[in-house]
């Protein structure tokens, strides 16, 4: 054991440090304030006779608080129904969390931010697509949960980050899809990324650690924490960056009754499919917020507040019926070994949420939309595409999505082996205790201690 912890000694303030220096480098050389942020600049443009509520502050802080929370509590608190991995689950989401946002300000802003001047323009929505793609990295993070160092979880953020502003940029402004809610860009590729990595790290050797991989009473509890918080904050979360006015306030209608039509059909299935009818807490804690997924492309269209809850229905089933059949087959059969079931609230709700989108943007006319066809599909609106065509490039970005997904994690998979990034031992997964001080009663039994060290010993 002193031999792992000493490495991790080394490995771990050495990654954060370089890492931080490298930010706060690129930070002061790229990195300014817009034109609503900066003093001078703001009033210059307003000519002293613009009210401040005209700043893009506020309207928009209130739905970045939101997605903050989802980020950090949300996303965090999800984690922790492993029964002793509860400080690895919600801190390393923090670690994680914590560098990928900055890394995305700098990513989003190369494609999306550069100014004339050759510098990023920053401002409150340039802080609400960082959590965004943080959002990505974090799903591919509950697909390898417990299973890896925090060198490993720092690593595959660099490029995962990277990655995902590439197929962000194309996805919005070359193929020119609608995605409000990430649908595509942060659910789809997030999910898949993350299922190939854990197919790349697999270990043949992870029944030794598999009994720890469950819940107990009080972490699922913790974990259920993390539900609500979702579930509550979802609405803004696919609105955050969608028009002001009657797309945003759609986006947030749209999304709030998927979700609730989402846990009726959680609640029902989950029950069904148990002999005894009794609930699965696996399935209200994850399946329930599958709707929130199912609506992020097409929030901001017409889908209609019906349609919203048969996408939310479907997406409560498809996703409930994954937890309980596929999960096991990708697990036995494809060796990818999923530790927070991401393929089934993410990944299939991601797709529906693509086809839905797609399909939509096929049947939007102006009759629908009005004037506001051009806060939805600008291109339909001018009329460069008809709106069949525009369903198409929604389901050409599910296919780049999908693509950069799949091929980029596996690259990442491969640099994440690379052994100096350290690796837990396969009998201590999904145990707090190799990288955390933990109470007394939460330590490993000696016979596990033992081996780990017998193993580690080996390999040196």
């Amino acid at each position: 054991m002193t031999s792992h912890s000493t490495n991790m000694r080394i490995k771990l303030p050495t990654i954060c440090i370089i890492l931080e220096v490298i930010l706060i480098i690129l930070f002061g050389v790229f990195v300014r304030y817009d034109k609503e942020t900066d003093s001078k600049k703001w009033h210059a443009h307003h000519d002293n006779n613009g009210s401040e509520i005209e700043n893009d502050f506020y309207y928009r802080y209130p739905s970045f608080q939101d997605v903050h929370v989802m980020i950090f509590i949300g996303f965090g608190f999800l984690m922790t129904f492993l029964k002793r991995y509860g400080f690895g689950s919600v801190a390393f989401n923090f670690l994680i969390a914590s560098f990928a946002l900055q890394w995305a300000t700098l990513m989003q802003g190369f494609f999306h931010g550069m100014g004339s001047d050759g510098k990023i323009h920053i401002g409150i929505e340039s802080m609400i697509n960082a959590d965004f793609c943080t959002g990505a990295v974090l799903i591919s993070f509950g697909g390898i949960l417990g299973k890896t160092s925090p060198v490993q979880l720092l690593v595959m953020a660099v490029f995962e980050v990277t990655l995902f502003a590439i197929n962000e940029y194309i996805i919005l402004n070359i193929v020119e899809a609608k995605d409000a809610g990430g649908s595509m860009t942060i659910h789809t590729f997030g999910a898949y990324f993350g299922l190939v990595v854990s197919r790349i790290l697999y270990r043949p050797h992870l029944e030794k650690s598999r009994h720890r991989e469950g819940s107990v009473y009080h972490s699922d509890l913790f974990a259920m924490i993390g539900t609500i918080y979702l579930w509550m904050f979802w609405p803004s979360f696919n609105s955050a960056i969608t028009a002001h006015g009657d797309s945003q306030h759609r986006t947030v209608m749209n999304t709030y009754y998927s979700l609730a039509a989402c846990t009726l059909a959680t609640f029902a299935l989950s029950s069904l499919l148990s002999e005894e009818g009794k609930l699965d807490m696996v399935h209200i804690q994850n399946a329930s917020l599958a709707g929130g997924v199912a609506v992020g492309t097409a929030g901001e269209m017409m889908l209609t507040p019906f349609g919203s809850m048969i996408v939310g229905s479907l997406a409560g089933i498809i996703s409930t019926l994954g937890y309980k059949f596929l999960t096991p087959i990708l697990d036995s059969k494809l060796k990818i070994q999923d530790t927070c079931g991401i393929h089934n609230l993410h990944g299939m709700p991601g797709i529906l949420g693509a086809i839905v989108g797609a399909i939509t943007a096929s049947m939007a006319t102006h009759d629908i939309y009005g004037d506001g066809m051009a806060n939805v599909f600008p291109l339909v609106a001018d009329g460069e595409v008809t709106a069949s065509g525009q369903g198409v490039r929604q389901a050409i970005a599910l296919g780049v999505a999908l693509g950069f997904a799949l091929i980029g994690g596996c690259i990442v998979g491969f640099i994440m082996k690379i052994p100096i990034f350290g690796t837990p031992p396969d009998t201590l997964c999904f145990e707090d205790q190799i990288y955390w001080e933990v109470p007394e009663e939460h330590h490993a039994s000696h016979e596990e201690m033992t081996a780990v060290a017998t193993d580690e010993g080996m390999n040196a």
